[in-house]
């Protein structure tokens, strides 16, 4: 039976998919400790925006962000062929996955390190190497859970969008309903996040004026990334065949695979 699965290319196509999903989404949970600027990155002067009042904004961004925009059109791509109940299906895992791995991060903080281990990287000017551990890894318990949330969230309106304008359009315009959806599902992220995370923290102004920030880029990468879409659905088409395409992108619409054929997408 095992093999029988395992040679069904939409089934194969699928966990390929599910496991991209979950480890960039991993990985960027991981690597978000880390902030960068955006502009010293592309080697440009600070924006130095202005918004709700707040001055001298620049793009200072989570290192989680350079990964994050493939998600985007990973959904869309699984809610495209798959529907909303297979994009629920790997959020979930996911989340479930990066619950893990906090889980696994917070317990190892707390084992007794080695004494030949606290010090081994003194040359390397890291005086204590527990000390870095934590700092890495530790992160605030409502930054664990704005992140899940925030998470969750915007998968769930980047489908219920996505299917709202399919509705209205048919199958055309991919590149409407793949950054359309993206365009209003980041834009909830962006702000669940901070909200959950840092209100205790930071005012509502320099809340709505970070959070515009992350917006920008994010609507930025969705626009950029938009013709990546049509690549991987090009690529998709030819792997699985039109007509086994034609049927998959019908029944994630939960139509009946009778219909006619599937206009190209505009």
């Amino acid at each position: 039976m095992i093999h029988s699965i395992l040679k069904d290319r939409p089934t194969k196509l699928f966990l390929g998919f599910t496991a991209f999903f979950c480890c960039n989404a991993l990985i960027a949970e991981a690597i978000g400790t880390k902030l960068f600027s955006l502009e010293k990155l592309l080697g440009i002067r600070p924006a130095n925006f202005t918004l709700f009042g707040q001055s001298g904004l620049a793009f200072t961004l989570t290192c989680g962000v350079l990964l994050w925009p493939l998600e985007f059109v990973m959904t869309d791509i699984v809610n495209e062929y798959y529907g909303p109940k297979a994009v629920r299906r790997i959020s979930w895992t996911a989340i479930i996955l990066i619950s893990y791995a906090f889980l696994m991060y917070f317990l190892t903080i707390h084992i007794p390190p080695a004494d030949v281990w606290l010090q081994s990287s003194q040359r390397q000017g890291v005086p204590n190497l527990q000390e870095a551990y934590n700092a890495i890894f530790g992160q605030s318990n409502l930054i664990i859970v704005g992140s899940l949330v925030a998470f969750l969230v915007s998968q769930v309106v980047d489908v219920t969008v996505f299917h709202q304008i399919k509705k209205r359009t048919g199958h055309k315009h991919l590149w409407l309903r793949a950054t359309g959806s993206t365009l209003v599902s980041q834009l909830v992220d962006s702000y669940i996040v901070l909200f959950i995370a840092f209100s205790r923290i930071f005012t509502w102004q320099q809340i709505l004026a970070i959070g515009m920030m992350n917006y920008i880029y994010k609507a930025s990468m969705a626009l950029i990334l938009t013709p990546l879409i049509y690549l991987v659905e090009g690529r998709i088409e030819r792997y699985l065949g039109h007509e086994t395409a034609r049927k998959m992108k019908l029944a994630a619409m939960g139509q009946p695979e009778s219909e006619g054929p599937i206009p190209t997408a505009g």
